[in-house]
């Protein structure tokens, strides 16, 4: 019988007791990690295939489960708000989709960032880019993800069949509620779903009282449909997300809205061996953001609210043939994204400024990628050539603004706001065929990553820094550089008969690398427009987006090991270093080694899992930044789910035990008055806490 770990492996989906692993065979392990996100149990851990396994009900947020895999963490902004890190990078560096669409975030300060708009309840499965992004998926300095949203496939019928597949979650420690799912009907030619979920929670509750202004609310709506024709299949996806008011503690502002428009045109058709597969995509997303509605309301002076927008058009074509031994994919993709931002006074009709006045990104590009054998290897190999134009229209200072920031917007529309890149991905990654249980795999990458349009076009010192929340303000270079990165990777996937392990060494050298530097020679001395604007806003130092050399190093594994009788035990274990090359510092909010083991017992239609999840200090940290340094800490978990019934699961647990009170490294600073943690000081983790969920799936 062949041993269930080794079907782990292949599945790539090895993440430890915390995650769903993957039945897709398709997958090849050295390329993706695969996240099932719901789902029914299919097999039991000692049967000939993988058994799923489902952790901490934490919240609508994916990135709470890619935070569980080797190289993953979890950049909390907020509970709607979180980004993905991994293996230290994080934010427009990662190579991130949902459903496969690329789209710029509305929020200057990446409130929503691109897991914002894929709410648990919808959501399949995660896909992960081991290491790097394939060159065929589009461009990114980091690696990638995709999450994947339920539908309701094709039958082998010609008789329509209902489907659904949904969930109910309830979690005490906010009082938070989530329910979503899909609902259709499908034959052998066509198919048609709705979609839909409901998001809602409170403050979230620690041991010493509540955080404030850590409450929530999001809803989904939407249908996936498809056609296979004589000529070729057609598919459409159409949804809008209404995000209602959301707290950001360690943002300036909060989320008062966002309500986005998705939709995505698909063509696919085979011709022999060919497959050509064409799409177009659409994103509309519209933004309020301020800093009176859910934190105590600062002087009729400084109140403030923000809106800002973003619209991307995009499109993609690929083709794909037998070559050699392998398959050959040729494309064309390319997107224009439109950004605006207008701050204002709501007090004052003739306080208005537009700090990111129409920018408009086009980028367009090409890629040949080779999937297939290469002498004693599997390879995918990859070549991608992007051209990126950029501009910005001029700065508009209402009446109310006094002389400084006129001076700045007069300088910055009399500058050239136009600008032409280049950017050339290559990615070569090789594994020899598994042999007695073992796989070799080396990953070699040049990537590259253009600016973002905060750190180019900020013309304003403003706390806008696209959500690093470090309480500077930043002003931005119209002369920046791309991202240069140089990748190396090197592991092993490893199946024994009871056993199993991944680890990964990774290099990452970055030339170039973007991040706030102090504005001139002179930090504190506050002798420039720039300066005293910051200082009037509360930071004597302010920071300029510049180009600095950077390097991220260091190893994650996840191993697992099936104990005598129902007993399995799995852990993921991380540790990343990032540091400057040009000075003696260090990246800032970079996640600290950390271990997460999980302890499961596993029957036929039950089982339950201890875990416990052990955070070391975090003392490298970016004196650039004024980054604090955090003690470790120790949390533990215990959860169990019953297949009720073919397709009916319960699920139910118990987060943070021992009502630990702990920081998360990566949590940033309160700014939010309400509430029970003192202002400047590192947000807490929630606090202990039961849930519940019940999944139907048909």
């Amino acid at each position: 019988m062949t041993n269930p770990l080794c079907l782990t492996l292949l599945s790539g989906a090895a993440v430890a007791a915390v995650s769903l692993p993957s039945f897709a065979q398709d997958n090849q392990p050295a390329l993706q990690d695969v996240i099932i996100v719901t789902g029914q149990r299919q097999t039991t851990a000692t049967s000939a295939d993988v058994s799923p396994q489902i952790g901490v009900l934490q919240g609508g947020d994916v990135t709470y489960l890619t935070a569980r895999t080797p190289g993953g963490a979890r950049i909390a902004n907020g509970e709607l708000s979180g980004q993905m890190q991994y293996r230290g990078l994080f934010g427009e560096r990662m190579n991130l989709r949902v459903d496969g669409q690329r789209f710029g975030s509305g929020g200057p300060n990446l409130m929503d960032p691109v897991f914002h708009y894929a709410p648990a309840p919808l959501v399949s499965q995660v896909e992960i880019d081991r290491g790097v992004s394939p060159v065929s998926e589009g461009p990114g300095l980091a690696g990638g993800a995709n999450a994947i949203f339920k539908r309701v496939d094709y039958t082998n019928s010609s008789a329509a069949r209902l489907g659904y597949d949904v969930m109910m979650g309830f979690r005490t420690v906010n009082n938070s509620i989530a329910t979503g799912g899909v609902i259709g009907a499908a034959t052998d030619s066509w198919r048609f779903n709705l979609l839909g979920s409901i998001e809602k929670g409170s403050d979230t509750r620690f041991s010493d009282g509540e955080i404030g202004g850590s409450e929530f609310e999001r809803g989904v709506f939407g249908l996936s449909t498809g056609v296979k024709t004589g000529v070729g299949e057609f598919r459409l996806d159409a949804r809008r997300q209404n995000t209602s008011p959301s707290g950001n503690p360690p943002f300036p502002m909060d989320i008062q809205y966002f309500d986005t428009d998705f939709l995505r045109l698909e063509y696919l058709n085979d011709f022999g061996d060919m497959h050509l597969s064409v799409a177009a995509h659409y994103a509309d997303v519209a933004h309020l953001m301020d800093n009176f509605s859910l934190r105590p309301a600062p002087s009729a002076m400084l109140t403030r609210a923000t809106y800002a927008d973003a619209a991307t058009i995009g499109g993609e074509a690929a083709l794909d043939f037998p070559v050699l031994d392998g398959q050959l994919k040729i494309g064309l993709d390319g997107e224009r994204v439109e950004h605006n931002a207008r701050i204002t006074n709501p007090n004052n009709a003739s306080f208005f400024v537009t700090p990111f006045p129409d920018i408009s990104q086009d980028r367009f590009g090409g890629f040949a990628e080779y999937a297939g054998s290469l002498a004693f290897f599997e390879s995918e190999i990859g070549l991608r050539v992007d051209t990126h134009d950029y501009s910005a229209g001029p700065a508009i200072v209402g009446p109310a603004l006094p002389m400084m920031p006129n001076m700045l917007a007069m300088a910055f529309s009399a500058a050239d706001r136009d600008g032409r890149d280049t950017t050339v991905d290559a990615v070569a990654r090789l594994w020899t065929p598994m042999e007695n249980g073992l796989s070799w795999r080396l990953t070699l990458a040049h990537k590259q990553q253009m600016p973002g349009y905060i750190q180019r076009f900020g013309w304003l010192p403003i706390n806008a820094s696209g959500g690093l929340a470090d309480g500077n303000i930043y002003v931005g270079d119209l002369s920046l550089e791309p991202e240069t990165a140089w990748i190396g990777e090197v592991g092993a996937d490893f199946a024994a008969s009871r056993f199993y392990a991944r680890p990964t060494l990774f290099v990452r050298q970055i030339d170039n690398y973007i991040q706030g530097v102090p504005y001139d020679d002179t930090p504190g001395v506050i002798n420039t427009p720039v300066e005293m604007i910051a200082n009037m806003n509360g930071d004597p130092t302010p920071l300029v987006w510049g180009n600095v050399d950077a390097r991220l190093y260091g190893f994650d594994l996840d191993a697992g090991y099936d104990l005598p009788g129902p007993l399995r035990l799995d852990g993921v274990l991380n540790f990343v270093r990032g540091e400057r090359r040009d000075i003696d510092d260090n990246l800032y909010r970079v996640a600290p080694p950390n271990l997460s083991m999980g302890l499961t017992w596993e029957k036929e239609s039950w089982s339950t899992t201890f875990e416990v999840r052990g955070y070391a200090d975090q003392d490298d940290v970016s004196a650039t930044n004024s980054e604090a340094q955090s003690d470790g800490y120790v949390i533990v978990n215990a959860y169990a789910d019953w297949d009720i019934n073919d397709g009916v699961r319960l699920s139910a647990g118990v987060e943070n035990l021992f009502d630990q009170v702990y920081r998360d490294h990566l949590s940033g600073y309160n700014r939010n008055g309400f509430g029970d943690v003192p202002l400047g000081e590192r947000l807490p983790g929630p606090g202990r806490g039961a849930f519940v969920r019940l999944s139907l799936s048909h």
